[in-house]
C-alpha cells in the first residue's frame, strides 16, 4: 500500500545553537514506510559523518521513525524543510515547511 501524505512538523523559529526537533509520520502505507528529508530540495544524509557536505552540521536523522534532530542549531540549518515516505509500493512528500535560526 503506498504511503499517504506524511504530516511534518517543523519548528518556525529556533535560537542559534538550541536543539530543534522535526518530526514526519504517515502511518496507512505498507510495508511500513521509510522517511527520508529534504532542505532546500536537497537531501539531508543519514550519515552525516560519512557526507563531506554534512560533515559541520551537529543533527541525528532516523529514517525508520522521521525524526530529525538538531543538537544546536546554527544559521546555515535555516531553509525549507520537507519529508518524504517510502515504501516498495511508492513515495509520498509534504509541503515544504520553512524554519528559521
Amino acid at each position: 500500500v503506498k504511503p499517504v501524505t506524511p504530516r511534518c512538523t517543523v519548528p518556525k523559529a529556533v535560537p542559534v545553537g538550541k536543539t530543534a526537533s522535526l518530526h514526519c509520520h504517515e502511518n496507512e502505507g505498507y510495508p511500513k514506510s521509510t522517511y527520508s528529508w529534504y532542505r532546500n530540495s536537497e537531501p539531508l544524509s543519514p550519515d552525516t559523518k560519512s557526507n563531506a557536505r554534512f560533515q559541520n552540521s551537529s543533527y541525528s536523522l532516523n529514517p525508520a521513525t522521521g525524526t530529525l534532530v538538531f543538537h544546536a542549531v546554527h544559521k546555515g540549518d535555516t531553509g525549507r524543510y520537507s519529508c518524504i515516505a517510502t515504501n516498495d509500493a511508492g513515495f509520498a512528500k509534504c509541503e515544504e515547511q520553512e524554519m528559521e535560526v
